[in-house]
């Protein structure tokens, strides 16, 4: 399981981060505003997750 973390940074605007449930960062970044943060954030997960399934999706046609 996967989520987006968004956290201030003062005035210098928000961090975003793609963890796991321990905590592994897999993507961060920094963005001046929260929906921009937030855009990011979940597309860096969408990525992520695409990213996985076309792996899983090639290994299991190479199989074949």
């Amino acid at each position: 399981m996967f989520e987006v973390i968004l956290t201030r940074r003062k005035r210098l605007g928000w961090r975003w981060q793609v963890c796991d449930q321990s905590g592994k960062i897999f993507a961060d970044g920094f963005e001046r505003t929260r929906p921009s943060a937030k855009y990011h954030g979940e597309r860096a997960l969408f990525f992520l997750l695409s990213q996985a399934y076309l792996r899983n999706r090639s290994a299991a046609s190479s199989e074949d």
